[in-house]
């Protein structure tokens, strides 16, 4: 029984074999992606009647011309090529010629001819070429190889493939509906451009960006407004110190930035960089009392000005690389932006300066060294002029992402500002260094600051720190009449959680004040330039606006220090006798809808100290407290990105009893502050 089983079963395997040649032999007679009207053993094909495409052909017979059957008797007639075909009219073809593959024509690999005895005669292989998608201009690139078969198609551009037109809707390109090849025009930014660094305009590395950006910021605001002398009042008999608090302010800033760059567009960091950037300014005030718009009553209540410079300019260029992850280290030197911690603490200006910075650990360290040698900037616009500052800024800092947790990032840094000794008086007339009050000697100032911040999330809870301490000398401080050392603290953190669109947020800021303005320590805390993105920022009323007191400023426009500068932070000197800051916040930002924010905040302030003002006003026992801060704001990216930003927002300031101390009228009374503002940026 078994050995008849065996003899079946092998006979069984014998059968199998032979069917499985007779099947390789069909398959390879009748090739599985044959162009499906080609004609099978015995049958002819006429030359009105082409093969199809096959499963390797990537487009239609019509578009690579015809095609030359391998299975044409060699009596067969070949039709003649169509106009602008690949080969030469000219060309005698030999009658048994016969029709190639679509695609690779070589007569080795062509699987039709099985005897290899008859020629081939085919056009090598082209890919369509429709237009490219977007403004491309014109290519620079030189061709360095032809074609020798269809095997490789040389592509000289890789950035100027083109793709075909596709109206995917069929509704002649509607605005609003989602063409992923639409084609653009050099006036377009939002699609590929020639100008916006999406198509190489030198070679294949070198690409050129262009900006032109209008910025409009207006401002109505009420803030504390020192009157004048009885003979220069605009109101006739007005007694009261401050007059009327209303003021408007209006900015318009047009820039021009060009920019060429070397480098890959993708992960690859450039390998140079040049960029320039002209602006134009126009700013006009308007308020109520003699002596804002300059010392000078007969100036009137009106200003206008406007200024233009060269903003930014500078020369960047990589110095190695320092790992296969795309790190690297590079230089840049020239009129540049920086800002030196998360919140702009301590330091955030656009100013000439040489740079050292780069990536470590795949990307995962970053690292900067950079040196200020600071220009003087225009008193109202304030743009860079090309005067020197006097002042030299040394910052360096080192940041690494996921520290202890994903998605926190902690950096250390060290700053260190010296200030000459000058005298200065803006264009308006008003003395800015030395500050107008106390001593009003030029002095020098050398401070440092120490300090460690972080930005991120632990978890479900985005968190932001920041502590600093500031130490160093001044050689003649304008409060303490003495030289001080510089021993100042300040310590802030936010903590926030976004459950969905809403997110709930609370902060506490603590700026040291100076306990004992008379003693040679200088205790209170100041920054560089600071510019606070924190506790409501640009709008809050407290950090948005400017408030003057006693021929100095309480705080300057756009920074957090109560700091008692003179007439703004870009020149005046820092002041390390102050009376400090504590900030409490509560707010909520809203996520109306993908295109707007709404923000929220609500602001409890404190002087640290009150002793400095004392010393200032002449006046004692004055109280901490200096009122609730409410702000609501509105961010809009109407197109959902940064070609055009629209933010707006309302504050107020309700005065507690220290403001009321140092700003109320006779009877002690100050009526409640409130400010709006409308910033719209538009960029091509």
């Amino acid at each position: 029984m078994r050995a008849r089983f065996s003899k079946s079963a092998s006979g069984m395997v014998v059968l199998g074999v032979v069917v499985a040649t007779v099947s390789a032999l069909i398959a390879r007679a009748e090739p599985e992606n044959r162009p499906a009207n080609l004609p099978a053993a015995g049958e002819t094909l006429t030359a009105a009647d082409p093969p199809d495409a096959g499963p390797e052909s990537p487009e239609p017979v019509e578009s690579l011309g015809l095609y030359r059957n391998p299975l044409r008797s060699p009596g067969e007639a070949i039709p003649s090529p169509p106009d602008r075909e690949w080969w030469s009219e000219e060309e005698d073809l030999p009658e048994e010629a016969t029709r190639g593959p679509p695609v690779l024509g070589d007569p080795a690999d062509n699987p039709y001819d099985f005897a290899a005895e008859r020629s081939v005669a085919d056009p090598l292989f082209r890919y369509a070429t429709p237009a490219p998608a977007g403004f491309t201009g014109a290519s620079s690139v030189e061709p360095s190889e032809e074609q020798e078969s269809s095997h490789f198609v040389p592509v000289e551009d890789r950035w100027r493939i083109g793709v075909p037109p596709w109206d995917r809707y069929g509704k002649g390109h509607e605005r609003l509906d989602d063409y992923p090849y639409a084609l653009g025009n050099v006036f377009n930014p939002y699609t590929q451009n020639l100008l916006k660094e999406d198509f190489p305009i030198i070679g294949q590395h070198t690409f050129f960006d262009m900006k032109v950006i209008s910025r409009t910021i207006a401002m109505f605001r009420q803030v504390p407004t020192p009157n004048t002398p009885f003979e220069s009042t605009p109101t006739p008999g007005q007694e009261d110190f401050f007059g009327n608090p209303n003021g408007f302010l209006f900015l318009q800033y047009y820039t021009l930035a060009f920019e060429l760059n070397h480098g890959d567009r993708a992960f690859k960091p450039n390998d140079w960089r040049l960029r320039i950037a002209p602006v134009f300014n126009t700013n006009y005030l308007e308020v109520y009392e003699y002596g804002v718009v300059s010392p000078d009553v007969s100036q009137g209540r009106r200003r206008s000005r406007g200024f233009a410079t060269i903003e930014e300019w500078f020369i960047e260029a990589k110095i190695a690389d320092l790992s296969p992850d795309y790190d690297f280290v590079s230089i840049r030197g020239g009129s540049q932006p920086f800002t030196s911690d998360f919140r702009g603490f301590i330091f955030s200006d656009l100013n000439r300066a040489i740079r050292l910075f780069g990536t470590r650990l795949a990307n995962r360290d970053q690292f900067n060294l950079i040196v200020f040698d600071q220009r003087e900037k225009d008193t109202n616009s304030f743009l860079n002029s090309f005067d020197s500052r006097g002042q030299q800024i040394l910052i360096a800092n080192y940041s690494r992402q996921d520290l202890l947790w994903p998605g926190h990032t902690a950096q250390a840094s060290f700053h260190f500002d010296h200030d000459d000794a000058s005298v200065k008086y803006d264009k308006n007339g008003n003395l800015v260094r030395p500050d107008p009050v106390g001593i009003a000697s030029p002095h020098e100032v050398n401070a440092a600051y120490a300090g460690i911040a972080t930005d991120g999330h632990i978890n479900e809870v985005n968190i932001s720190s920041a502590f600093y301490y500031a130490f160093g000398h001044d050689t003649l401080n304008q409060l303490a009449l003495q030289p001080v050392n510089i021993s100042a603290q300040m310590a802030a953190v936010e903590l926030s959680y976004s459950p969905d669109w809403i997110r709930f947020r609370s902060s506490v800021l603590w700026a040291s004040g100076d306990n004992n303005p008379t003693d040679n320590i200088g205790s209170g805390f100041d920054g560089i330039i600071d510019n606070t993105q924190f506790a409501g920022g640009e709008f809050s009323y407290w950090v948005r606006q400017g408030i003057r007191l006693a021929g100095t400023n309480l705080k300057n426009l756009l920074s957090i220090y109560p700091d008692l500068r003179a007439s703004n932070k870009f020149q005046s000197q820092a002041n390390f006798v102050n009376p400090g800051l504590q900030l409490y916040n509560v707010g909520m930002d809203f996520e109306l809808t993908q295109r707007t924010r709404l923000v929220t905040n609500c602001n409890f302030l404190f002087f640290d100290t009150t002793k400095p003002l004392e010393q200032l006003v002449f006046q004692e026992n004055i109280p901490q407290a200096i009122g609730t801060d409410l702000s609501l704001g509105m961010e809009s990216r109407p197109w959902l990105n940064n070609n055009c930003i629209f933010r707006t927002g309302v504050s107020g300031l309700l005065p507690g009893s220290g403001f009321r101390a140092l700003y109320g009228s006779a009877d002690g009374s100050v009526n409640s502050m409130f400010a709006g503002f409308m910033d719209l940026e538009v960029a091509f």
